[in-house]
């Protein structure tokens, strides 16, 4: 049996979207740059997916900004939005538990004269709401947290964060990378002023995300060019990608409640027979206020490593952290600001479920993981007798 875990790193693309982006390839090959009927025909498909993204997350059109994927929406927030607003202040404030590619972003932006800020989490990884209220200030110009963390599930509150930025006209962006189809998101709401968005995370194809930009946010382009986007993004807009993003909303958009409701069960499922099954396993992340697709389990004595190559002989699919930062053999960084020790997060396996997944693949995962977890331990010289 063939079990995919890793959704949380890449989703097989919907079949109903590559039929989509098929018909677009083979019709619509015209740049929507074009003065003539084949371009005005990819423009208006564009303005029509455009809409459909927008409606998703109960946005206006006009505040969707199309990129190459989450990485380049985050670029374009921190990096756009920190150079046209720096009269604003230097200080960015992030939370301890980001991914790569915002802490990245900011590390870059403070050898350029701004200053980087993390807010501490507490155990289960939610940002300490207290803590950020002492960081942002009037010299606070953007502060960014994620909506809900891809590793250990925690969905953060967005919303309240939000309140406390605006309290000193600080702008706040939100990576909604690992929420995608999860989670309803609504920016009448939330009130963020820029929120990351991903395609494939809504099983739509690769390579294509967008930025949220609230109407009177002012950010200046990171990919300068021929002035596609309203002059925010330049490059030929990638027609069929962008189809597939929308057609990916629209379908999430209906499925959202039912799906959600569905992998919760799922994954509720394999936390409990998994912590039951195993001694010496722990669930990281909120018990409760976590993404329906997550488990995050954390294996005293034994290597996430060891266990993700044995999985994969078992036809298993998982991993143990972010897959932007698998090349690295650091724990996670995200594990650490929980509090865990450098021998405890590297221990943990990441389960993300989903469309195709079902109970059969929860009961295999349970039916093969205990044995390798006891048979790694085994061999390790840290393992007390009476797991060996």
């Amino acid at each position: 049996m063939q079990v995919y875990l890793d959704n949380g790193a890449g989703k097989p693309v919907d079949p109903r979207v590559i039929e989509e982006m098929n018909r677009i390839n083979s019709e619509v090959y015209g740049n929507p740059a074009s003065f003539h009927s084949k371009g005005f025909d990819a423009l208006k498909i564009i303005k029509e997916s455009r809409a459909k993204v927008a409606a998703y997350i109960n946005a206006e059109p006009d505040e969707i900004f199309f990129t190459s994927g989450a990485t380049e929406a985050n670029n374009l927030a921190l990096i756009g939005g920190a150079n046209r607003n720096k009269k604003r202040g230097t200080k960015i404030i992030i939370s301890e538990v980001e991914h790569i590619s915002i802490i990245n972003i900011v590390k870059s932006l403070t050898r350029q004269g701004f200053s980087m800020e993390m807010c501490p989490v507490d155990q289960y990884g939610v940002v300490k709401l207290d803590e950020l209220e002492k960081l942002v200030d009037d010299e606070t110009l953007l502060v960014s947290i994620m909506t809900a963390n891809g590793e250990i599930g925690t969905i953060q509150p967005i919303k309240e964060a939000t309140e406390i930025a605006h309290k000193h006209e600080a702008l706040f962006h939100t990576d909604a990378t690992a929420a995608m189809g999860q989670l309803k998101l609504d920016m009448k709401e939330l009130g963020v002023d820029m929120l990351t968005l991903s395609s494939n995370d809504l099983y739509g194809p690769k390579g294509v995300g967008a930025l949220y930009v609230r109407k009177g946010v002012r950010v200046s382009p990171t990919m300068i060019g021929g002035g596609q986007e309203q002059g925010l993004r330049s490059g030929t807009e990638n027609t069929a990608g962008i189809v597939g993003m929308a057609k990916a909303a629209e379908i999430a958009s209906m499925e959202l409640d039912e799906e959600s409701k569905r992998l919760s069960m799922l994954r509720d499922m394999l936390i409990e027979k998994l912590l039951g099954a195993i001694p010496e396993s722990y669930l990281n992340g909120h018990p409760s206020k976590r993404l329906p697709n997550n488990a995050n389990i954390r294996y005293s004595f034994i290597e996430g490593e060891a266990l993700i190559m044995s999985l994969d002989d078992e036809g298993i699919q998982v991993s143990s952290g972010s897959a932007c930062a698998a090349k690295t053999l650091e724990p996670s960084h995200t594990l650490l600001a929980c509090g865990l020790k450098h021998e405890e997060a590297h221990g943990s396996l990441v389960f993300t479920l989903g469309k195709n997944n079902n109970s059969e693949h929860v009961e295999y995962v349970v039916e093969k993981l205990p044995g390798i977890v006891k048979r790694l331990r085994a061999m390790s010289p840290l393992t007390p007798k009476e797991l060996r």
